[in-house]
């Protein structure tokens, strides 16, 4: 099986833009007063859950991204958890409920913001569905569009799947003994993925190890062409 990197269309022709924020997120992490490092962060986001059921003014706490203690991290990680899919790594930076605000221009059947996130038109949704293609866990947005004719665009939330190849991995310095953190890497050129790493039941993810980068199978990218479903590109991702 092959695996893919999922890529924005850079076409003149995609003009959409979305203006929007999710909901709720949790905070950063003061410096370890040791090594002077944060807690690593994720882009990681989790559209689907919904932390309306908590107390306003913790609700309030998670809109506010701005570092705090490690302890209050803590706490507030642990509010989200029972709310959040089983067995998920919190990290900060890990976003929460629909991405809120208003949006405009031309959409593709598949739509990138950035690289760390990846939208769906409803009807290529349902078609990629038809396909049997697994892992497409869509979310709704509570977006306003500023034009009347518009897409009905979905949120996929991806599963954290799959690791670095350790042969594309540079040493890094021990980590800090007092916060257990280290100085991580830059993403490895070319991105080398672990074989055995990859799941066989899923045929779009998040890779574990990058959390910014999207991971397509063989069988979504054959579909997205055979379908001609535009606004994205793939580059192939070498596997060992």
């Amino acid at each position: 099986m092959k695996f893919y990197r999922i890529r924005q269309d850079e076409a003149p022709r995609y003009t959409g833009n979305l203006n929007a924020a999710y909901k709720w997120m949790l905070p950063g992490v003061e410096p370890c007063s040791d090594c002077g490092l944060g807690r690593k962060g994720t882009e990681a986001k989790y559209p689907c859950v919904d932390l309306s059921s908590l107390p306003q003014d913790e609700q309030k706490k998670l809109t506010d991204p701005w570092p705090v203690p490690y302890e209050e991290f803590v706490r507030r990680r642990e509010l989200v958890r029972p709310l959040a899919p089983p067995g998920v790594e919190l990290r900060s930076g890990t976003a929460l409920g629909p991405l809120t605000g208003t949006a405009t221009g031309y959409f593709g059947q598949l739509f990138m913001q950035n690289p760390w996130s990846l939208y769906v038109r409803r009807e290529a949704l349902e078609k990629l569905r038809a396909e049997g293609l697994r892992g497409l866990h869509d979310c709704p947005l509570n977006v306003r569009f500023r034009q009347k004719n518009h897409p009905e665009l979905l949120d996929l939330q991806l599963e954290l799947r799959g690791r670095f190849h350790p042969d594309c991995i540079p040493e890094i310095d021990p980590p800090c003994l007092t916060c257990g953190e280290d100085k991580g890497y830059r993403l490895p050129q070319p991105p080398l993925l672990a074989a055995a790493s990859l799941p066989e039941d899923l045929d779009v993810f998040r890779l574990a190890d990058w959390s910014t980068l999207i991971v397509a199978s063989e069988r979504l990218v054959d579909a997205v062409r055979r379908l001609e479903l535009d606004g994205v590109v793939f580059q192939e991702l070498e596997t060992r």
